[in-house]
């Protein structure tokens, strides 16, 4: 195991499960827009269901498409707070969507997506 994917499967889960809501709310706690606000609650929204589904044994998503999602994710929020910034001139919106996507791809790159033999 390397340094580089030093984060568990179980860490990940949780960790998503706490930022989802998290991210849900940030627009309401910084007044964003009407855009940046109905970014921010879908992929809070999306991360949460992914999250809770992640560490259970029943998991409905491989944990290859998981580590996908999680970097689609990354991206979408990455380039909508790029846009939203742009389009809007909402620039702290853009600003936390943007480092949103980058901790996203920062925690999917160090997550160990494999779980134990026999869990």
């Amino acid at each position: 195991m390397g340094a580089s994917r030093a984060i568990p499967l179980t860490a990940h889960a949780a960790i998503e499960t706490v930022a989802g809501p998290a991210i849900m709310a940030a627009p309401f706690a910084f007044g964003f827009g009407q855009a940046a606000a109905v970014v921010s609650f879908a992929i809070g929204a999306l991360l949460l269901g992914l999250a809770i589904q992640a560490a259970g044994p029943r998991r409905t998503i491989p944990l290859s498409a998981h580590a996908g999602f999680d970097y689609l994710l990354a991206v979408a929020a990455a380039i909508s707070g790029l846009l939203i910034g742009l389009g809007t001139g909402e620039w702290s919106a853009g600003s936390f969507l943007v480092g949103i996507g980058v901790a996203m791809a920062a925690l999917a790159a160090a997550t160990r997506f494999s779980v134990p033999a026999g869990a």
